[in-house]
């Protein structure tokens, strides 16, 4: 069948990726060889709008069938990375060699030296696209994301915040500049605070048509600071939540904090409707706190990266 490749116009497309991402992760039997939706947003109205600035007219390329059906969706995330997203009733091998042909002319990044680099994510056991970027000079590298998940049948660990801390969820506009400042802290432990660039960008997280303050939590240290965080998105379409930050500032770490805002998070989004809920992690510490809260079970999604 032959297929019509253009580029993201916003007002036709916006809600027709929203459908596409949710119908591809339930026929996936959710399990995120696509993004789910929680993850698109997230990046679309955080990642996109505060850091990376794509041009989205520029840089997301879309296929349809002959019915003018989504079927394939082309988007970075970073600079130099690339994510194919297919419809699996349409992933060919033609298909894939397409997309990732305009993702190196596309995405790739210019290194000082003048070489090109371009990283694109496969799932653990896509083997087919294994082998492809193999043939086309691409090298498995060794930063995977660990995609955990838990069913959200099994019961939620009961967790006490320390004696002195208290929670409560983010008010849209009284607590930006605190809920922003204990963010950059957990994130940027290491960088002056004269870096700092203030809370604008946390407005545009609260755009987002699935940002929900009541599944903002934060943990109040007894000074008043705010010590921790975790935002939770829910898509009811998938009836999935995802985990997307969770923080702790560095002068209240290892007090269990991140522990029990996550489980009041999940019991949050259970009485909401989620079945199944998702969080992406790299380091083995993230990797030990979440499966502490649950989330054992997991795919790898592994980057292959060119050069040339």
């Amino acid at each position: 069948m032959k297929l019509l490749m253009r580029k993201y116009q916003e007002t036709p497309d916006y809600q027709r990726i929203r459908d596409f991402l949710q119908e591809t992760y339930l026929l996936n039997d959710r399990r995120e060889v696509n993004w789910n939706l929680n993850r698109w947003e997230y990046w679309q109205w955080h990642v996109n709008e505060n850091v990376f600035h794509f041009n989205l007219s520029a840089a997301v390329f879309i296929w349809e069938n002959e019915d003018g059906k989504i079927v394939a969706v082309l988007n970075p995330e970073g600079s130099g990375e690339a994510f194919l997203q297919i419809h699996p009733d349409y992933k060919t091998r033609e298909l894939e060699i397409e997309m990732i042909s305009i993702a190196e002319t596309q995405f790739a990044s210019t290194q000082p030296d003048g070489t090109q680099e371009l990283t694109i994510w496969a799932n653990e056991y896509d083997y087919e696209r294994q082998d492809l970027f193999s043939r086309r000079g691409y090298v498995k590298q060794a930063s995977s994301e660990y995609q955990r998940h838990r069913d959200m049948s099994h019961p939620i660990p009961e967790m006490r915040l320390p004696e002195g801390y208290t929670m409560k969820t983010v008010d849209a506009e009284k607590d930006l500049p605190a809920r922003s400042w204990v963010s950059w802290k957990a994130f940027h432990a290491d960088e002056p605070d004269e870096k700092y660039e203030g809370w604008d960008w946390y407005k545009n997280v609260q755009r987002a048509p699935l940002y929900r303050s009541e599944l903002d939590l934060v943990a109040i240290a007894p000074n008043g600071d705010y010590a921790a965080f975790v935002t939770i998105w829910y898509d009811e379409g998938t009836q999935t939540a995802t985990l997307d930050p969770v923080g702790t500032h560095p002068d209240h770490q290892r007090k269990g904090l991140s522990k029990a805002l996550i489980a009041e998070g999940l019991r949050r989004v259970k009485k909401l409707g989620a079945t199944l809920c998702t969080v992406g992690s790299f380091s083995e510490r993230a990797g030990a706190l979440y499966a502490s809260m649950g989330f054992t079970k997991y795919e790898l999604s592994e980057p292959w990266m060119k050069k040339w």
